[in-house]
């Protein structure tokens, strides 16, 4: 009897991040593309039943105007990132999921990413609890049309402001603030958790936005023993650091400042260039040193949103280091890669792990997922080494 599809749920299913896993998924399911980037594909892995990735159906919620395909092909147009052959050859794919996407919430959004949606959305005046309600009902659809064994709900949105004030402790505090658009204190991104949650699907949060981290929407993920994990994949300059700053801390070399310079164009960049934004991914990605090092260095981390360079990302660091003698020392890299096609294999490995995790009946904060994320859920831990080997733990003992 053949298994059932897994569903992956898409929140910002027209984004750059979004149209790439799915043109990876479209190639992969043709065998147009090799596996290259997906973790999922490496020892011990590969002997853990895993869905097939031809056997992963997508669905979203966006709430910009604009048909996918569009929407994918700026990935050649703007950035000559994906051959315009794969694209093509996608197309089909976009066809069927654009026909599965859903219009999703501005609720407590925040104003920048109020700018980009589709105007009717503006005038749908719904509450926290009918944004809930609206967004539930389209996951439940989606997985009774699809037939989808499971759905995994991924938050590929662009970056939200932090929540403006503080969220309870408990879900039953917050019930009572669900009728209050004003007043209620979930951003948009714990709304879609919520709402996962409530499906019966799981979440991931790929975004440093505020999504299900909050202790009450943890219970709430334990209460209906649904899986989550997040958040803010990492990618690029924060993969970096915690690969090297174990390095220093092993060679018991000093660091006394550790400055990073970001710079990209594709639309998160753009989202960023909001300060109020920018607070949630510069929190995000400076965290961390301190973690590995023991100390806390001086640090500065910049992000800033250079229109001509589309989805490609630059970051350049320097790192100040003091060693024997007291003698200070300099080491600086450049990190050139684009943005889309690191990440995008990353949400493919983690649909298909938190799958497995949902199947053998882990529910809660899914801890050992942490080497996916600048800002991992439920661990104190942030060498890179070391929470890749609790993946490889968990794996052994799945297997």
């Amino acid at each position: 009897m053949a298994r059932p599809s897994l569903g992956l749920w898409i929140i910002g299913a027209k984004g750059g991040v979004a149209t790439t896993v799915m043109t990876g998924l479209a190639s992969l399911a043709r065998g147009a593309i090799s596996s290259t980037g997906l973790v999922t594909e490496l020892d011990p892995f590969t002997r853990l039943d895993l869905v097939p990735c031809g056997d992963i159906v997508v669905g979203g919620h966006d709430i910009r105007p604009g048909r996918l395909g569009d929407e994918a092909r700026r990935m050649w147009v703007e950035s000559r990132a994906i051959d315009p052959e794969l694209l093509a050859g996608a197309e089909p794919f976009f066809t069927a999921v654009e026909s599965r996407l859903r219009p999703g919430t501005i609720v407590a959004a925040g104003d920048k990413i109020c700018e980009l949606a589709d105007p009717a959305l503006a005038t749908l005046a719904e509450t926290p609890r009918a944004a809930i309600a609206r967004i539930r009902g389209d996951i439940e659809a989606f997985a009774r049309d699809t037939g989808a064994g499971h759905v995994v709900v991924v938050n590929l949105a662009s970056t939200e402001p932090p929540a403006a004030r503080p969220i309870p402790m408990e879900f039953r505090e917050l019930e009572p603030w669900l009728d209050d658009p004003a007043g209620c204190p979930l951003p948009a991104s714990s709304l879609y958790a919520v709402a996962a949650i409530e499906a019966g699907a799981s979440y991931v949060n790929f975004t440093p936005s505020t999504g299900a981290t909050p202790e009450a929407l943890r219970q709430l993920a334990r209460d209906h023993k649904a899986a989550h994990a997040g958040c803010d994949g990492k990618t690029g300059e924060t993969l970096l650091k915690s690969v090297l700053a174990p390095m220093f801390a092993a060679r018991n070399l000093d660091v006394m400042s550790w400055v990073g310079h970001n710079i990209f164009g594709n639309m998160d960049g753009k989202v960023l260039d909001d300060p109020r934004n920018k607070a949630a991914k510069v929190r995000s990605k400076d965290h961390l040193l301190a973690a590995i090092l023991g100390y806390p260095p001086q640090t500065h981390v910049s992000i800033e949103y250079i229109q001509s360079l589309g989805d490609w990302k630059t970051a350049w660091d320097h790192v100040h280091f003091r060693g024997f003698l007291g003698t200070p020392m300099t080491f600086q890299f450049i990190w050139q890669g684009c943005d889309s096609i690191l990440a995008a294999p990353l949400v493919i490995d983690l649909v298909r792990l938190v799958e497995r995790g949902h199947r053998a009946g882990d529910y809660g904060v899914l801890e050992w997922l942490a080497c996916f994320f600048k800002s991992p859920l439920g661990v104190a831990e942030q060498d890179f080494a070391k929470q890749f080997a609790m993946l490889e733990a968990w794996a052994r003992a799945a297997r």
